[in-house]
C-alpha cells in the first residue's frame, strides 16, 4: 500500500510517497482501507516539529480519515468487515490502509461521502467541544467567530447558528464571508492583513467592536491568533470567554488588564487531550453531532479534493490561508 511519509523534519515539499507492507490488525484494532483523508493546519505543524505530539520517523501526515473496515482485531465486536467508518487517527491518514484503535473508529450513514466523512470529526468536534464544553455558548448570546471561512471556523459558525446564538463571521476576505453568511452566519466582518502598528491594532479594534455593537460579544473563536487575539479581546462584553484555537499568524501577545476590566476570560481549547481524557463526553458529542448532521444542521464544506501523490500541495494549499472550508486527500 502507498503512504505519503515525513521523513525528515521540513515543509510539504518533503514529503514523499512510498510503498510499505499492508498494517495488521492488533488486539482491540482494526485496518481500515482509507478512501480520504481530511488535511488540518496541524498537518502543516507536525512534519516541522512544531506541534504538541512528535510521532517518531518516518510517519504520514492525516488526522482524520474516512473509509471502509478492511479487517477486525481481536475483541473487536461494534464493527464489522465492509463497515463505511471515519476515524480521529492524530497522524497516519495519508496513506491507503491504516491499522489504528477501534475506539477511534465510528460508523458513517450512507447518506454521509468519504470526502464528508474525512472532513467532519476534527473541525466539528474542535469547534463543538470549544463551543459547548469550554466557551459554554448559549441561546441568544454573540459569538465571533475568526478564521471563519477555514476547516475549523466554518464548523463553529454552523454549530453556533444551530446552537442558537447569533453568529458574527470575520475573515479576510468578502468571498469568505459571504461562504459564511450562506452557511448560516448573520453577518460578517471582514478584516485586514497584518501584522499590525499600533495605528492598525486599534483600527481592528474598532472594527471588531463595530461589528458587536455596544454589548460585544459573549463567546470569540479565535482560530487565527497573531495580533487578531488582542484586537478581539478589546471587543469583549463583560464576562466574554474567548477560545484559543489556533495561531496561523502567530503566537498572540495579550495585555491582562484587559480581562480584569472586561472580566473575561482566555479560555485553552485542546481537542485531542480532551478526547483522551474523558472519552466519555467526546462519544455524547459524538452522537450529538451525528444528530445535527441528519437533522441537516450542519454539513463539511469540503472546497477542494487532491490524490494521494499530490498530498504536499494539499498541505501548502491549506497552509497558504486560501483555502475554504475543507481540503481533502483522496487515495482512488
Amino acid at each position: 500500500m502507498r503512504a505519503v511519509l515525513s521523513k525528515s523534519v521540513g515543509g510539504p515539499e518533503t514529503l514523499v510517497i512510498e510503498d510499505l507492507p499492508s498494517p495488521v490488525a492488533g488486539p482491540g484494532q482494526v485496518v481500515l482501507s482509507v478512501k480520504a483523508c481530511g488535511v488540518n493546519y496541524p498537518d502543516v505543524l507536525i512534519i516541522e516539529d512544531m506541534y504538541q505530539f512528535k510521532p517518531t520517523r518516518p510517519f504520514a501526515p492525516g488526522g482524520e480519515v474516512a473509509g471502509v473496515v478492511k479487517e477486525l482485531g481481536e475483541g473487536v465486536t461494534h464493527l464489522k468487515v465492509g463497515q463505511r467508518v471515519l476515524a480521529n487517527t492524530g497522524w497516519g491518514g495519508m496513506a491507503e490502509e491504516l491499522a489504528l484503535d477501534a475506539a477511534r473508529v465510528v460508523p458513517i450513514p450512507d447518506s454521509m461521502s468519504f470526502e464528508e466523512g474525512a472532513a467532519f470529526m476534527m473541525t466539528y468536534g474542535t469547534s463543538y467541544y470549544g463551543l459547548k464544553d469550554r466557551g459554554y455558548l448559549k441561546p441568544g448570546q454573540t459569538l465571533l467567530v475568526l478564521g471563519a471561512a477555514g476547516g475549523v471556523g466554518l464548523a463553529a459558525v454552523e454549530l453556533g447558528k444551530a446552537m442558537g446564538a447569533k453568529v458574527i463571521a470575520a475573515a479576510s476576505s468578502q468571498e469568505k464571508v459571504d461562504l459564511c453568511i450562506a452557511r448560516g452566519a448573520d453577518s460578517g466582518v471582514v478584516y485586514p492583513t497584518g501584522p499590525f502598528d499600533k495605528d492598525g491594532k486599534k483600527a481592528l479594534a474598532n472594527l471588531f467592536k463595530d461589528a458587536c455593537g455596544p454589548n460585544g460579544w459573549d463567546v470569540a473563536y479565535d482560530a487565527v491568533g497573531g495580533d487578531y487575539a488582542e484586537a478581539t479581546i478589546r471587543a469583549a462584553g463583560w464576562g466574554g470567554k474567548f477560545l484559543v484555537i489556533g495561531f496561523p499568524a502567530g503566537i498572540p501577545s495579550v495585555p491582562l488588564n484587559l480581562t480584569l476590566l472586561k472580566s473575561c476570560d482566555i479560555v485553552g481549547v485542546f481537542w485531542g487531550a480532551a478526547v483522551a481524557r474523558d472519552p466519555k463526553a467526546h462519544q455524547q458529542n459524538v452522537k450529538e453531532l451525528m444528530d445535527l448532521y441528519a437533522a441537516g444542521k450542519i454539513k463539511p464544506h469540503v472546497s477542494e479534493t487532491f490524490p494521494l501523490e499530490r498530498a504536499g500541495e494539499a498541505i501548502a494549499h491549506l497552509a497558504s490561508r486560501k483555502a475554504l472550508g475543507k481540503v481533502v486527500v483522496v487515495t482512488g
